[in-house]
């Protein structure tokens, strides 16, 4: 009966859109060519590269091997020799209409990675990217087989090696709980003398909770149940371990007592895959129990955490607590989730918010405070947003979401490309790099923007034939016709609203989405002071909201007096600074308790933001040929000289070593560096003795260089140069500091080019605009940039 309702909508919508400012097909066409152009850049230099390392290090154009860099901490621990790049890209070399390339990294994949390493993986990491993009690559090989004209010679080889893989994660599922351990080594498991792993007692909730999608399709594909029942022991555990009055969960969980070590809970990182998966392992394998789940976890995040168009985390025990005054960018899939889940509004809302704080920095920072400010200023090419904008579009037609599809395109042209690749933003603030390009970026980011812009009869295949990963790998719906012993559990039809996930959605009335987004666009624009984010239980009696930090002053009467009433006491320090103390015990009332811990958690949050904004970042941009600008190192500022933040045009010239390199005693080659800026190595003297020396022999600028090999800032925090005790008024050319890595780049480009100009600022000038090449810098992209709000 419902039928002749829909296609009546269908043909309304198709009235209402010919007569709106749409995207012509035209159009459309070019940004998906230029999204296949931006894939080739970014795929061919990883081949040419990096190859057949994990990853692509584009400022350096070489492979980042594990153990040969610099750690990084547990973002190393996605690298395990896999050639992980070209397995995580493998689908979508077949989306992109690239067969043959696809045909040649299958077979790349199989002459080449061996899965046997002596080295320690992140479970979770390893799970979606290398499992998940065996089972992509696979189901597309099924795919084209079929089709008969690729792949005919494939004999399901991929499948073998995704087993192999499955069964080297399945040691890290050995625990009471059944819950994984975080890291397993591929090749000693997690308890043998050799496997330097399985000490670990906590791992987050997504990494546990992002497992069932993958190991569900590789019991399917193979016929053998042990994966899938692993999996599932994960989510049952996860499942019961709830707060049972929030029905939240958690962000990390101790693997062998199931006891929470983080109580907040969010959408964002930690949490995020969590969620997905639930609702995802329904469409895929049709198990109503998950969806019951997922709709149970769901209507307590609506509740809780969704105060739109912001998604706050809480602590679980008492939801109606903030645990934080900011948000992370992986919380950025979230709207698209909630397409899948019908619940268009706030999607909406939520996507039109990250839009603004991605218009006003050009990307989204990895967190961002409730005033919509830089909170953690990296970005490394997340494709969360962009997922979400695809999810919107589909369900609401409006080219709106063409709009948004092409303000990424543009942004990561302009900001992120560099020759050998695109670099993940060190700094959005400043426009700076890091040496850095995940395999996320292309088993993602084109994916989303490619179907953005795609017509229907230009794909391949059926994507909703599909359901996507979380690294947006293809498992095909009819894997759930592959019916496993699935679990008796019994289902409550009373906290139940049945979903259909279908991604061709429709909307009745194309103004309504424009309407729920216009008032947040201003709310970001302006980023006037918001009214608190959190919801505050008035105290009886004390008739006012509790005190925010921001507002807080130490000489006021009133304010201590409101500290008094939430527990917090203050003592004054010798140096003339305040210290905060907090008492619960002490407070009025426990209402009054929770707004003293809020008060001490904003306080020191403010401190750390006051912290950070007292060393800002500056850019040096290699704006010469061949780079034109698109290279831009991440350098530390100095306590004297020029402040670049206060020049509009910044410092540009070219460079020169100086002699003696050190610059601690008179410039000797005073002829070649007047007029120039500097360079110095690190060390011997003061940073101020430098900066006089080389001002003396007429530098217009000086440049120093980290002496300790294998320095970078992506595992060094930066720091200010301080001047040397007395007063460096005389100085008066701006100097910047550069790690061993930024400064080797440097160096090399200068060793192949001879003639490098740079330019010092607080931030990168944008490409080849206001930066006035002579040259043609649009060379390097076959379609015009699009410029679009201020740099």
């Amino acid at each position: 009966t419902t039928m002749p309702t829909i296609l009546l909508l269908l043909t309304l919508l198709g009235v209402l859109y010919s007569h709106g400012h749409g995207m012509s097909r035209e159009e459309k066409r070019k940004f998906r060519n230029q999204v296949v152009e931006m894939f080739d850049h970014a795929y061919q230099n990883y081949m040419d590269h990096a190859y057949p390392a994990d990853e692509l290090m584009p400022l350096t154009c070489r492979g980042r091997v594990r153990g040969l860099e610099p750690s990084r901490g547990d973002v190393d621990d996605a690298l395990g020799k896999f050639s992980l790049t070209l397995i995580d890209t493998l689908d979508t070399l077949v989306l992109l209409n690239k067969t043959t390339e696809f045909e040649a990294a299958v077979r790349k994949v199989l002459s080449d990675v061996t899965l046997d390493n002596d080295i320690v993986v992140s479970v979770f990491e390893t799970n979606i990217r290398v499992l998940g993009g065996l089972l992509g690559g696979h189901s597309m090989a099924l795919m084209l087989k079929e089709r008969g004209e690729h792949m005919q010679w494939y004999q399901d080889e991929l499948l073998h090696m995704a087993k192999d893989l499955g069964l080297r994660l399945l040691p890290a599922f050995n625990t009471s709980s059944g819950l994984p351990y975080p890291r397993v080594n591929l090749k000693h498991g997690v308890w043998g003398p050799d496997s330097r792993t399985g000490t670990e007692t906590d791992t987050c909730t997504a990494c546990a909770g992002t497992i069932i999608l993958e190991f569900a399709a590789l019991s399917r594909y193979t016929g053998d149940p042990v994966f899938e029942a692993h999996a599932r022991r994960a989510m049952d555990f996860l499942w019961e371990k709830r707060q049972r009055n929030s029905n939240l969960v958690g962000t990390t969980i101790n693997i062998h007592s199931g006891e929470w070590v983080r109580r907040d809970s969010g959408v964002g990182a930690g949490i995020d895959s969590y969620y997905e998966y639930l609702l995802k392992a329904y469409i895929l394998l049709g198990d109503d129990m998950f969806l019951q789940r997922f709709n149970i976890h769901y209507a307590s995040i609506m509740k809780y955490i969704s105060q739109p168009p912001l998604l706050l985390d809480v602590h679980i025990h008492k939801p109606l607590l903030p645990a934080r005054t900011w948000m992370d960018s992986l919380l950025a899939f979230f709207p698209g989730l909630q397409v899948l889940k019908g619940d268009i509004r706030p999607a909406i809302e939520t996507h039109e918010m990250l839009y603004q704080v991605t218009k006003k920095h050009n990307f989204l920072p990895e967190a961002f405070t409730t005033d919509f400010r830089v909170h953690w200023a990296q970005h490394p090419l997340r494709p969360e947003f962009a997922e979400s904008t695809y999810f919107l579009y589909k369900a609401t037609g409006d080219p709106y979401y063409l709009e948004a599809g092409r303000t990424i395109l543009d942004n990561l042209n302009r900001f992120a490309r560099v020759p050998c690749g695109f670099a993940a933003m060190k700094d959005v603030r400043t426009g700076s790099h890091e040496d850095r390009m995940d395999s996320f970026f292309l088993a993602e980011m084109f994916k989303y923007l490619f179907l953005l812009f795609a017509e229907d009869e230009e794909l391949l295949f059926d994507v909703e034939d599909y359901v996507f990963t979380t690294e947006a790998h293809f498992l095909p719906l009819s894997l759930s016709t592959t019916v496993l012993t699935l679990s008796n559990e019994e289902l409550d039809d009373s906290n139940f609203d049945w979903t259909c996930p279908n991604t061709r959605l429709l909307f009745p009335d194309p103004a309504f989405p424009r309407n729920l987004r216009e008032p947040i666009r201003s709310a970001v624009d302006r980023s006037c002071p918001r009214p608190a984010p959190y919801r505050y239980v008035l105290e009886p009696g004390m008739g006012r909201p509790p005190l925010r930090a921001q507002d807080f002053m130490a000489n006021n009467p009133e304010h201590l007096e409101l500290l008094r009433r939430m527990g917090v006491s203050l003592i004054h320090l010798k140096d003339g600074r305040v210290q905060l103390v907090q008492h619960p015990s002490q407070a009025v009332s426990t209402v009054a308790a929770e707004d003293g811990v809020r008060f001490m958690q904003e306080m020191m949050e403010l401190s750390s933001q006051q912290q950070k904004e007292q060393l800002p970042p500056r850019a040096i941009q290699i704006v010469s040929h061949p780079f034109f600008g698109r290279v831009v190192l991440t350098a530390g500022p100095a306590q004297f000289g020029t402040d670049l933040s206060k020049s509009s045009t910044g410092v540009r010239g070219f460079v020169t070593i100086a002699e003696p390199y050190s610059g601690c005693s008179e410039i000797t080659n005073a002829e070649y560096v007047q007029g120039h800026i500097a360079l110095l190595q690190r060390g011997q003297c003061m940073f101020a003795e430098k900066a006089r020396h080389i001002q003396k022999a007429g530098a217009i600028g000086g440049i120093v260089i980290d002496d300790n090999e294998g320095s970078s800032s992506d595992t060094a925090p930066l720091f200010q140069m301080a001047g040397d005790g007395r007063s460096t008024d005389d100085i008066t050319l701006p100097l910047l500091f550069l790690f061993h890595k930024e400064g080797n780049i440097l160096l090399e480009a200068l060793k192949e080019y001879r003639e490098v100009e740079v330019l010092l600022s607080d931030k990168a000038r944008d490409r080849g605009v206001t930066l006035g090449f002579s040259v043609n810098a649009a060379a390097l992209l076959p379609f015009p940039t699009f410029p679009c709000g201020e740099l």
